[in-house]
């Protein structure tokens, strides 16, 4: 198989930061087209990169017979509706998390999978740093030979920080040009006054229960038990359920000026303990961390190797498309991570109205 035609729909911060080199830097990929409705800043990123062709909007792109995959990075809301036109229209899709804002959409956005019988794959890049891979590995390897018992808690807390992008380019291509509208956003069950915290608790937190399902291997939706969060429906706790193994999420924000991330699996003799580098920090895995207790206590780092999980990911999707292979993070996965955010904020609006 030649290479794979790519396009590319929207050429804002991550576009340009993360996406785009890294897309020009897989071998099996070569990007064609992008698609802006920011004309001059279309016309900007297609000279500096040199791509043969510009789109004023993905519905053209996806015209282009050439295309056959197209990544997408966009509003919250926005980008699941282009990742819906795009599948429809068969190519297959690379997307930003969140895959949608209501499961309504989500399962909008697989039908049009399902009828333009293309992929998508959900960009949830924890899921290929090396450090959670290991992490997987070794957590599945005590599972089997149950050397520290079984699996009693996990944990992820996420106070996050001030240098989200470290490492990054801060550096990338702007005009005069007005930022696209957001989109109205309206969601059937949800109280309008709580949507801005549900999409950024959605948006930021995704990752956390996406990496904790994949630790755990989960394919199912985890049943939420307990929701405390304070009045910016943001900062507090979430306890939930994954493979009969309670789980709580701790959110926050910080003024730290650092990253503060960190997810632990406790077994009863022991733990395995994952701290997560800033997001586009690059060739930095996540650190994993073994704690075997017992007469004889052993703390261990086992090195995960070199990498950046951003680039990982995109060369995951190449590999998959041309050897025919499941995509590690699928929209069909990604459903479960969309439907239990509803559940917590159902729960959480529940809980109010009841107070």
């Amino acid at each position: 198989m030649d290479k794979i035609k790519m396009g590319y729909v929207g050429c804002g911060f991550m576009a340009q930061v993360v996406h785009i080199p890294n897309i020009l830097n897989t071998p099996d990929i070569e990007l064609v087209a992008i698609a802006e409705i920011r004309e001059k800043l279309g016309k900007k990123i297609q000279e500096k990169y040199k791509i043969p062709k510009l789109f004023k909007d993905h519905l053209a792109l996806a015209q282009d017979p050439e295309i056959t995959a197209v990544g997408v990075s966009g509003h919250f809301v926005n980008q699941g509706e282009i990742a819906a036109d795009l599948l429809l229209a068969g190519k297959n899709v690379f997307m930003e998390k969140p895959m949608a804002v209501s499961v309504k959409q989500a399962e909008k956005i697989l039908q049009a999978e399902e009828k333009g019988g293309s992929r998508l794959m959900v960009a949830y890049m924890k899921r290929y740093d090396m450090g959670n891979e290991l992490a997987k590995r070794i957590i599945d390897e005590l599972k089997q030979t149950g050397n520290l018992g079984k699996i009693i808690y996990a944990r992820n807390h996420g106070f996050c920080g001030r240098s989200w992008t470290a490492g990054g380019d801060s550096k990338y291509e702007t005009t005069d040009e007005p930022i696209p509208a957001t989109p109205e956003i309206k969601i059937d069950w949800l109280p309008e006054k709580y949507t801005n915290q549900y999409i950024g608790y959605l948006q930021q937190y995704t990752h956390n229960v996406n990496l904790i399902r994949y630790l755990l291997d989960s394919e199912k939706t985890p049943e939420v038990k307990f929701v405390d969060l304070d009045t910016d429906s943001y900062t507090g706790i979430v306890i939930f359920e994954v493979n009969n193994i309670r789980v709580a999420i701790e959110s926050g924000t910080s003024s730290y000026y650092g990253w503060e991330e960190h997810t632990q699996v406790y077994f009863e003799h022991g733990w395995v303990k994952i701290s997560s580098p800033p997001l586009f920090l690059r060739n930095a895995a996540a650190n994993v961390e073994i704690y075997e207790g017992g007469d004889i206590q052993n703390f261990s780092i086992p090195f995960p190797g070199w990498g950046w999980s951003y680039k990982r990911e995109i060369e995951h999707f190449a590999d998959c498309l041309k050897n025919n292979k499941p995509f590690r993070s699928s929209g069909q996965d990604a459903l479960n991570d969309v439907r239990f955010f509803e559940n917590v904020f159902k729960m959480l609006v529940k809980k109010e109205n009841l107070s």
